[in-house]
C-alpha cells in the first residue's frame, strides 16, 4: 500500500496535490511519501519480531539524508557499501553500532574510517580484504568484528544484472572455499569472526531461493561449530521484491515465517538489509511533457526527465507504470515515453498504452523510490532533479535542484589553457 492516490481525478501524495508541488518547484522531481516509507519499514521490521534481528536499510537504494534520518528515528540501521554512504548514515543520525559495511571493493581509507567510527560489522568478501582489514585494525589499535560473505551458488530467478549469489558473480567467497577463509580469519589477531553473510540478488519475488540459501548456510554453520568458531550473526542481505507491474512478491510476514521455520532451534541474531521493498513504491518521478511527435511506425511523448534521472528502464529494461497527474479518462494509444538525452536508449517506457498526452501535461513514473535518484547522473550536462518529501499536508524539498554552478563544482581550467 502507498499514499499516491487520485482525488477528483488529481494525483495526490498523501494530502498534497502533485500538480501543486510541480507548480511551486518545477520539474522533474522525485517525490516521496513519509507515511509510506514509515509504514513499509514498520511492516518489514515487525515481521521479524519473533526473531532476534537488526534491520539495516540498504543505503545504495536511496541515500537521501532525510530518508536515512526517518529510518534512524524508527530504530533502523544501515547497510553501506562505501565511505560516502558511511558519512551519510552517520550524518543522518544512524547509530554507529547499527552500521554494517558490505561491498566487494572496500578501500583501505574506507576501512580505516569505518574502524575509527566503531561500526558494528564488516562483511568481508575475499582473503586479501580480510588480511588488509586485520593490518589496518592493528595499525590503529582496533578490532574489527566480521562476517564472511558466502556465495552459495543459488539461482535467484531475477534480472542477471542484479544476481549476486552465483559462482560466476564477483561477490563473496564460494561456499566450498569458505572454510579456508574462516580458518584464516580465526588465526588473525585483529578481527573477531562472528557472522556468516550472504546476499543472492535483488527484486526476488519467490521465497524458495532464500530458503535454499539458508539451508546451505546452516550446513556451513555446522562445519564452523566443529572448527570452534562461534557464529552469533547471520546476515541474509536484502533482495525481497516489489510490485512494479504484475509481480506478486511475498509479504514480509511470509518471508519471516519461512526463515524462522528454516532456522529452527539455531540461536543467532538475524541481520536483514532491505532497500527496494521499503522505499521502491514510496517514491515516484514527476516529469512534464515537452513535445509530442509521430513517425510512420511510432508515437512519441518527449518529457523533461530522461535516462540520466531514472536509468532503470534503459539499464535493465525495467517496467515502471506511467500515470497521468491529471486523470483524463480518454482513449489510450500505444506510445514510447522518451527523454531529451541524445541516446536511442533514452526511454522511460516503450510500446505502452497511454493517454494522448500533450505539451505541458504532468506524468508520474511510479515505483521510482529505489535506485532512482541514487543512480542519477549529469550525463549531457543535465542538472539532477530535486527531491521532495510529503508528510500529511506539508511538503519539503529534501534535495534542492542542482544549479549550473553545481554542475562544474570542482572543475578547474588550468593556467596553461588561460590566455
Amino acid at each position: 500500500m502507498h499514499h499516491f492516490v487520485y482525488k477528483n481525478d488529481d494525483l495526490y501524495c498523501e494530502d498534497v496535490s502533485v500538480a501543486y508541488i510541480a507548480d511551486q518547484i518545477g520539474t522533474p522531481f522525485y517525490l516521496y511519501s513519509h507515511s509510506t516509507i514509515k509504514r513499509h519499514f514498520k511492516v518489514f521490521d515487525n515481521s521479524f519480531n519473533e526473531l532476534d534481528h537488526l534491520t539495516c536499510f540498504s543505503v545504495k537504494s536511496n541515500s537521501n539524508l532525510a530518508i536515512l534520518r526517518l529510518f534512524a528515528l524508527e530504530g533502523g540501521g544501515a547497510d553501506i557499501v562505501s565511505g560516502g554512504e558511511l558519512f551519510r548514515a552517520l550524518r543522518a543520525g544512524i547509530p554507529h553500532d547499527k552500521i554494517v559495511f558490505s561491498g566487494v571493493g572496500k578501500t583501505t581509507r574506507d576501512m580505516e574510517i569505518a574502524l575509527r567510527s566503531d561500526i558494528f560489522m564488516f562483511n568481508v568478501e575475499s582473503d586479501q580484504e580480510l588480511q588488509i582489514l586485520d593490518r589496518i585494525a592493528k595499525d590503529i589499535s582496533r578490532k574489527a568484528m566480521i562476517a564472511i560473505r558466502i556465495n552459495p551458488d543459488v539461482e535467484p530467478e531475477t534480472h542477471p544484472y542484479v544476481v549476486t549469489g552465483l559462482s560466476e558473480n564477483k561477490f563473496g567467497i564460494q561456499i566450498k572455499d569458505s572454510l579456508n577463509t574462516y580458518a584464516l580469519a580465526k588465526d588473525l589477531k585483529n578481527v573477531d569472526v562472528k557472522g556468516i553473510s550472504c546476499h543472492i540478488g535483488s527484486q526476488l519475488t519467490e521465497i524458495d531461493p532464500f530458503v535454499k540459501t539458508l539451508i546451505k548456510l546452516k550446513e556451513l554453520l555446522n562445519e564452523l561449530i566443529k572448527m570452534g568458531i562461534n557464529i552469533e550473526f547471520l546476515n541474509l542481505g536484502g533482495g525481497l521484491g516489489i510490485t512494479y507491474n504484475d509481480e506478486k512478491p511475498p509479504h514480509p510476514i511470509e518471508y519471516a515465517k519461512a526463515l524462522k521455520e528454516t532456522i529452527g532451534e539455531n540461536k543467532f541474531t538475524l541481520i536483514l538489509e532491505p532497500g527496494r521493498v521499503i522505499i521502491g513504491n514510496a517514491g515516484i518521478l514527476i516529469t512534464r511533457v515537452l513535445y509530442t511527435k509521430s513517425t510512420t511506425h511510432k508515437r512519441f511523448i518527449i518529457v523533461d526527465a530522461g535516462m540520466n534521472d531514472l536509468i532503470r528502464p534503459t539499464l535493465y529494461n525495467s517496467f515502471h507504470a506511467v500515470q497521468p497527474v491529471k486523470m483524463t479518462h480518454s482513449e489510450m494509444f500505444e506510445t514510447d515515453l522518451v527523454g531529451p538525452i541524445c541516446e536511442t536508449g533514452d526511454f522511460l517506457a516503450k510500446d505502452r498504452k497511454m493517454p494522448p498526452f500533450k505539451p505541458g501535461d504532468l506524468i508520474a513514473i511510479m515505483s521510482a523510490g529505489a535506485y532512482g535518484f541514487s543512480m542519477a547522473s549529469n550525463y549531457n550536462s543535465r542538472l539532477r532533479p530535486a527531491e521532495v518529501m510529503v508528510k500529511g499536508k506539508l511538503f519539503s524539498i529534501i534535495r534542492a535542484r542542482e544549479t549550473n554552478d553545481d554542475l562544474i563544482s570542482g572543475e578547474v581550467i588550468p593556467e596553461f589553457l588561460q590566455r
